[in-house]
């Protein structure tokens, strides 16, 4: 089945078969690593992407129901070689050991930073609630997505500030 999908600003055009999954899509056909398979169930978050500015899993997700839809992944965050706040925060807040749920914690706080600019603790561990992490804690990643939202706000609020912040799909 032919579908024409916008991934991270770029418009791919692929024959798919109906049965794939948007994250094998991601991976297999476009290369595109960063979402990662790892339970196939929706229930670690590994998987999870921006669809039309939504997080989803993309584990369960068809490829053909992506079809016209514009996606986010955490390789498209960044801009002229510049980390994204998110990117640059789980770095600095050491908001990760492993790495395999991150890039689907990055994904998810996107879109609660984009509902909700300043979360609170309890507002940040409900909005990742979806994502599991074996090895933080999540002490430091709740730390991060904060601090992020610190940037994020204010550089929405400079009007000098020249930075392109993530694009919300909408």
């Amino acid at each position: 089945m032919q579908i024409r999908v916008t991934v991270n600003g770029r418009v791919y055009e692929s024959d798919v078969e109906p049965r794939t999954l948007l994250v094998y899509y991601l991976r297999e056909h476009l290369r595109l690593t960063g979402a990662h398979v790892g339970c196939d169930t929706t229930t670690c978050g590994a998987c999870t992407v921006l669809l039309n500015g939504k997080a989803v899993k993309s584990c369960t997700v068809l490829a053909v129901q992506a079809n016209g839809q514009e996606i986010l992944t955490v390789e498209g965050l960044e801009r002229d070689g510049e980390l994204h706040p998110l990117q640059k925060a789980f770095w600095e807040e050491h908001a990760l050991q492993c790495g395999y749920c991150t890039p689907g914690m990055i994904m998810t706080a996107c879109e609660l930073l984009e509902r909700n600019p300043l979360p609170t603790e309890e507002e940040v561990r409900k909005g990742i609630s979806g994502n599991v992490c074996r090895c933080t804690g999540y002490v430091n990643i709740v730390k991060a997505i904060q601090s992020a939202g610190r940037v994020l706000a204010a550089q929405k609020m400079d009007p000098h500030n020249q930075s392109e912040v993530v694009p919300s799909g909408n």
